[in-house]
């Protein structure tokens, strides 16, 4: 089967740099993505590609050479669907905040909306793509939802769940440690369907590095490597607050351990807590899972996870009030970092939302400043997820556009996303614009163990 054209519905942080890398290898493909979100398709074609809504290093230098060629962005949705061989759904599923499974289970409802869209659009038969983070068995209702359009188009269920770090998309899209796809194995038209998809990839994946598998199996895969790291994650957290307390450096406890081969040394470095969109989701869907299976302690199991990563975002923030005398009330406490990561502008989750959330509570002032978000998306997190009014949070959370800035008259620092300019600023200077005494609080241990004589500070890190 050749795929000559492909629609993805969704154009976030998976459907647009996956669709970019795509186009620019297979040029021979038309590659359209389409959102309901004017705003976004409208970033997405903007003249200058810097203005693109995705942050990745990279990025808009695919996007500037493939875009109108074979890349295309558009609202036109049905028009996509009708022209397209294969289909990628790459919309977003967050946990559900409402009804059965409320703040544990993947909410599916734009996954069903663009099955029906699908069906209702359709005219010839079309390979389906799940790109989405699902829980397994999802594709059984795609397929009840397809298979009963009365409009006798066959349709083709894969799952090709994404694997990407983001901050370094672009390059595991090119040079992936695997691509997974899951499909029908059992029928000709399955292996055909998957081996369709399959050759997309191997225009630059070595074929040995794209497995297949049956499509439960894919599903499943995806929730269970994310949890796997986001439990290295807390579990090396949790080892920071036992080094705390002992004098070891969580450092070099996770260097002697990452030495080990069994162990390896990815995700074991200490920190305010993981954030982004997938680990904390994808978690509790395992949880909820587990659960509706009736397999509780397994349940418990990986809710321990999520335990530990709000408990660690809760002792830093309470580390800082405790630090500054028991009281920030009418301090400055300036934030380094929005993004829950370096590399990114994506806020999903991040550690920094909750730390000044906590920090509001306790009636400091706050001042943020992140190379890649704006006011706007700060604002937005903030009035998303805290319980304080609009008013307040404008009132009392300021975004600056310079470190120097966010940091000058404030009482301490708390660097909460690993910027690698942060690592260049002239922190003596940064010290001495402070009120005194200063404090600095290392979230993401971007300092290590810099000393009040190196840059001026008390300092504090994770695990120091």
């Amino acid at each position: 089967m050749k795929i000559k054209n492909i629609c993805c519905i969704g154009a976030g942080y998976v459907g647009g740099p996956t669709m970019a890398v795509i186009a620019q290898k297979c040029p021979s493909v038309d590659v359209t993505v389409v959102d309901i979100n004017e705003k976004r398709i409208a970033a997405w074609n903007d003249p200058d590609v810097e203005n693109i809504p995705i942050y990745e290093p990279g990025l808009s230098d695919i996007v500037k050479e493939a875009r109108d060629r074979n890349l295309f962005f558009s609202t036109d949705v049905n028009a996509a669907i009708d022209k397209a061989d294969m289909i990628f759904i790459s919309v977003n599923t967050p946990t559900k905040t409402y009804g059965i499974g409320k703040g544990m289970a993947a909410d599916l409802k734009w996954i069903e909306l663009c099955a029906r869209q699908i069906a209702e659009v359709a005219k010839n038969d079309k390979i389906i793509v799940e790109k989405s983070t699902l829980p397994v068995r999802t594709a059984a209702a795609l397929k009840d939802i397809l298979d009963n359009t009365g409009n006798g188009v066959k349709f083709q269920i894969l799952s090709n769940p994404e694997f990407l770090a983001e901050g370094t998309a672009v390059e595991d899209l090119k040079k992936p440690d695997r691509v997974l796809i899951g499909g029908d194995i059992d029928t000709p038209e399955g292996k055909e369907a998957m081996e369709a998809l399959v050759n997309i990839y191997a225009s630059w994946v070595p074929k040995e590095n794209i497995l297949t598998t049956n499509v439960w199996s894919s599903e499943l895969s995806k929730l269970t490597a994310n949890a796997f790291l986001a439990q290295r994650v807390s579990s090396i957290n949790a080892m920071s607050e036992l080094c705390e307390k002992t004098g070891a450096d969580v450092n070099e406890v996770a260097k002697a351990v990452g030495m080990d081969s069994r162990v390896g040394p990815k995700f074991l470095k200490a920190s305010v807590g993981f954030g982004g969109s997938c680990f904390q989701k994808d978690i509790l869907n395992l949880v909820y899972i587990a659960k509706t299976f009736g397999l509780n302690e397994v349940a418990d199991y990986w809710e321990q996870v999520i335990i530990m990563n709000d408990h660690q975002k809760r002792r830093f923030a309470a580390n800082i009030v405790k630090t500054l005398y028991n009281t920030v009330s009418g301090k400055k406490i300036a934030i380094l970092g929005w993004a829950f990561k370096k590399d990114t502008n994506d806020t999903r989750e991040s550690a920094a939302i909750y730390v000044t959330d906590y920090l509001l509570n306790e009636q400091a002032e706050v001042v943020v400043y992140d190379p890649k978000v704006n006011s706007e998306q700060v604002y937005a997190d903030l009035e998303y997820l805290c319980t304080h009014s609009n008013e307040e949070i404008r009132e009392r959370v300021k975004v600056v556009t310079s470190a120097e800035e966010a940091c000058k008259d404030a009482h301490a620092i708390a660097v909460l996303t690993e910027w690698d300019e942060f690592k260049e600023l002239d922190w003596k200077e940064v010290y001495e614009n402070m009120l005194k005494p200063a404090f600095l609080f290392d979230g993401r241990r971007l300092l290590n163990r810099k000393t009040k004589e190196d840059i001026g500070f008390e300092f504090y890190a994770i695990g120091s």
